[in-house]
């Protein structure tokens, strides 16, 4: 069964798709933030859908770079993933372990088609729901044989600190953030220390968790495309998405994309670098200096 034109993929089409043992690669994606204290890798080696490699976004990034997990370099990324067995003609399908259905998968899912590979879909409602359908889990893994992966890095879909920066002029692109709204407007604390919540002047609040259902799963598309509507979001206008550092932001990405939007960029800095370098005038918050 091809999954080739889908971004979202059922469990029920998944483990059909398994068992006709094409060229496909599942991916366990999952991270969380450091102060929720889990290990994903140490839980991925407990229980993961039968076949799954692990995908760290921790280690698969640019390490010179004082910002968390931001993209790697083209080699880097082709290494990373030829070591994981993926060639360039292999369709991968990305999953996190995530309570919310979908956390860090959506950020692996854009890296995959920011490096010029299409053929990548994301387990709709993650493996929280997978295991609520009674699916199987495994703790086994067998190391794949490594192959040839080339990336053909797309850097129109990515945005730098300079590109908000000029933004904030020229009006170029809409901004959404994805982080969740008292984050947003400053009301409720960051969940990295030395950074104070906020927003960057001009942008829309999205929060992540709104595109998805309380199952989990991501919102069918026109309730999607009722949410940019009421947001403000204009679907036919270039769009840049950002969160704190760029993995929320891609839940964006991927519900532009449902709904026909042909390539959202990506603010791959987020609120760690803007809040670190821009001018106290373009940090917008209701609540400034309530959270040091």
């Amino acid at each position: 069964m091809s999954l080739q034109a889908r971004a979202l993929v059922t469990s029920k089409l998944l483990a059909e798709a398994v068992k006709v043992q094409g060229k496909m690669r599942i991916l366990d994606t999952s991270w969380y933030l450091p102060k929720l204290r889990r290990n994903a890798k140490s839980e991925f080696k407990k229980r993961h859908i039968p076949g799954a490699a692990f995908f760290d976004i921790g280690q698969c990034c640019d390490k010179t770079s004082p910002l968390d997990h931001m993209l790697p370099s083209q080699k880097i990324f082709s290494d990373y993933v030829g070591n994981l067995g993926i060639s360039s003609d292999t369709h991968v399908v990305v999953y996190d372990a995530s309570e919310f259905g979908a956390f860090s998968a959506p950020r692996v899912w854009w890296m995959f088609r920011v490096f010029g590979h299409s053929a990548v879909t994301l387990l709709n409602g993650g493996l929280r729901n997978w295991e609520l359908e009674g699916r199987p889990v495994s703790d086994k893994y067998v190391r794949p044989a490594p192959t040839e992966f080339k990336a053909s890095l797309n850097r129109s879909w990515i945005k730098s600190y300079e590109d908000i920066l000029d933004n904030l002029d020229t009006k170029k692109f809409q901004v959404v953030d994805a982080r969740p709204a008292g984050r947003f407007r400053g009301l409720d604390p960051e969940p990295r220390d030395n950074t104070e919540p906020g927003h960057i002047p001009g942008s829309i609040s999205l929060p992540f968790h709104s595109f998805l259902s309380p199952s989990g799963h991501f919102l069918p598309k026109e309730q999607l495309q009722a949410l940019f509507a009421r947001a403000g979001v204009d679907l036919s206008r270039p769009l840049c998405v950002s969160c704190g550092s760029a993995v929320t932001a891609c839940h964006v990405a991927l519900a532009a994309h449902e709904c026909g939007h042909p390539g959202v960029s990506v603010y791959d800095g987020g609120w760690s670098e803007w809040y670190t370098r821009a001018a106290p005038e373009h940090v917008i918050s209701e609540g400034r200096g309530k959270h040091l």
